[in-house]
């Protein structure tokens, strides 16, 4: 039975906090359905029907955090420690453009060793020989060095603040501060990104209420993307023995989240697939418009271990981005052909 509650909230343009804390606890079968039936409506008319595949490359795995849920953390003793050469981060960004993926994600942990001029360097020669847009996702870095590579040419800057409640932000973080964190993300705006944020569903003491507050701070730092992925433990981590997070409270997340953002990009993640067979076809299907393909080659792919048992470790990402296609073809949307920016860019 769906209450007359849903259907008022449902309607409505702009969601109250209590309201969006009330869609995150539905429990009826019924219910959650209507609720991803809506988040598919938003998406269709905020985002169409494209998805669009941004290609993830893992640098390095070295990072001076010490996060208590992650794998990279610099603690974790365990973990063999890698770093990519500019020529084989070239060679990678190669087989992206061949697999006709027009983003390419500069991706790893807190590696000071790589320099501002290093970085830039990596960036301008991408952009010399592909046409593609250029996601950076570094951690926190200088004000000044992000200036030098959004001069260099990267479009985007992914910075997940992954709790914006600041008493469990302290606790998981022991090197950082939730409001530090956004003032990067500020930071990033004000140095002319395209800005990405987002949480992580099923640390240990959240609440819908946390959720809520995390859905509210990515409108409210007007994010171009926002990532809602699932906590999944790592060996070599305090954390190690926590519980995987819950599915559906995952996936309701992906949903409501579409319904209040509207036109940010959401990606269906990895983490998502790794947690449940199909998960990234369940995000696509209730809110979400981005998949990220790992092109991270061997020998490095099975050692960038934020979490455990992470899907697509295979010896060939063309062969992974060939299935992605067919799934995509299956749930009657298409592959972009375009780089896919951000779609706050193109209102009137």
């Amino acid at each position: 039975m769906i209450s007359t509650k849903l259907i008022s909230i449902l309607k409505k343009a702009t969601l109250s906090k209590d309201e969006i804390v009330f869609l995150l606890s539905l429990s009826g079968k019924e219910e959650i359905e209507k609720l991803y039936s809506r988040a598919d409506e938003v998406r269709k008319e905020f985002c169409g029907d494209e998805i669009h595949l941004r290609g993830i490359i893992e640098f390095s795995n070295h990072c001076e955090q010490d996060c208590l849920y992650c794998g990279l953390r610099i603690s974790n003793l365990e973990l063999p420690r890698y770093r990519m050469t500019s020529k084989e981060i070239l060679k990678t960004v190669n087989c992206i453009v061949e697999a006709n993926i027009r983003t390419i994600v500069l991706q790893s942990g807190e590696d000071f060793s790589y320099t501002k001029e290093y970085i830039s360097d990596i960036i301008r020669n991408i952009k010399e020989k592909y046409d593609v847009a250029i996601t950076l996702s570094l951690g926190e870095r200088s004000f000044e060095e992000y200036i030098d590579w959004r001069n260099a040419g990267a479009d985007r800057y992914l910075l997940k603040h992954e709790i914006a409640n600041p008493r469990l932000y302290s606790a998981f973080h022991n090197k950082q501060k939730l409001g530090d964190r956004i003032h990067h993300l500020q930071l990033l705006k004000a140095a002319g990104y395209q800005v990405g944020s987002g949480n992580i569903i099923g640390l240990p003491g959240q609440t819908f209420v946390d959720i809520a507050d995390d859905i509210l701070l990515c409108k409210e730092l007007d994010c171009d993307m926002a990532s809602f992925s699932p906590f999944i433990p790592s060996n070599g981590t305090p954390f190690r023995k926590v519980e995987k997070a819950d599915v559906e409270l995952t996936v309701k997340t992906i949903a409501v989240a579409r319904i209040v953002l509207k036109d940010v990009h959401i990606p269906a993640t990895t983490a998502l697939g790794s947690l449940v067979e199909n998960g990234r076809e369940k995000g696509l299907k209730t809110g979400a418009n981005v998949v990220m393909p790992n092109f991270t080659p061997h020998p490095y792919r099975q050692n960038y271990k934020i979490y455990e048992g992470k899907i697509c470790i295979t010896d060939d990402p063309l062969a992974s981005v060939g299935c992605l296609n067919l799934m995509i073809e299956g749930l009657g949307r298409k592959v972009s052909d375009g780089k896919g920016h951000s779609l706050k860019l193109f209102k009137n």
